[in-house]
């Protein structure tokens, strides 16, 4: 189920109108209704307020979850299956980047790239680029790639802080182990991603605002390959 059905289920579960949506949490009555038709998307503040509204995870408001699972978030076989490799994946991805771990040497020119291994399992994390950049993370068992992931990022204005960053990705989640939490805040500082899919095939979203403005975003995708 899409955010903009679970919005209009929610709202319609507590009797409320759009106009008294709109009113409890501050924005106007076209702004809940863009929201249910899909046309555009609550901020990080309203998605807080909703999610306290409803009594509902922002994880459950905003991952598309199928019919059948309603509201209700449970462990994937895939995840499961490959419990062992995301506890590597997430020791790897706070042992490098986020956790400021030494540079390896370039595999491209000009690339940044950051190697972690144990036992016979290897993480390479390569990118390109600065305030806008792209890159790839992977996974090798006896090396043999078996999972990848793409992102690209930009810098969109002042405020944007490189460290709060990396403090945020040292919270990946091992049940969506692939950025930083859903929510993250610090001071005058907030961290947000949006995940869809699972361990085999996956795509999200993440943005940092500062005093309430977007100052970053990334795309990022990925999955097992064969």
């Amino acid at each position: 189920m899409a955010f903009s059905e679970k919005l209009q289920a929610l709202r319609k579960e507590r009797e409320l109108s759009q106009e008294n949506l709109a009113e409890s949490i501050g924005v106007s009555r076209q702004a809940v209704a863009k929201w249910e038709g899909g046309q555009s998307y609550p901020d990080v503040d309203k998605l807080i307020t909703l999610s306290d509204l409803f009594k509902v995870t922002i994880d459950k408001l905003v991952k598309d979850y199928d019919e059948n699972c309603c509201l209700h978030e449970e462990k994937s076989k895939e995840y499961e299956d490959n419990e062992a490799i995301i506890d590597f994946l997430c020791r790897a991805k706070k042992a490098t980047y986020a956790g400021k771990g030494p540079k390896a040497p370039s595999s491209r020119p000009n690339s940044y790239d950051l190697h972690y291994a144990e036992d016979n399992l290897l993480y390479i994390d390569s990118y390109l680029g600065g305030e806008i950049f792209a890159g790839e993370e992977a996974l090798w068992r006896n090396n043999i790639p078996f999972w990848s992931m793409n992102y690209m990022g930009r810098v969109l204005g002042e405020g944007f802080l490189g460290d709060f960053l990396k403090e945020a990705l040292c919270l990946v989640p091992k049940q969506y182990p692939y950025r930083g939490p859903s929510i993250y805040r610090n001071g005058e500082y907030t961290y947000h991603c949006i995940i869809n899919g699972e361990f085999h095939w996956f795509n999200g979203y993440e943005e940092i605002f500062y005093n309430d403005k977007k100052v970053y975003e990334c795309t990022f995708h990925g999955g097992c390959i064969k």
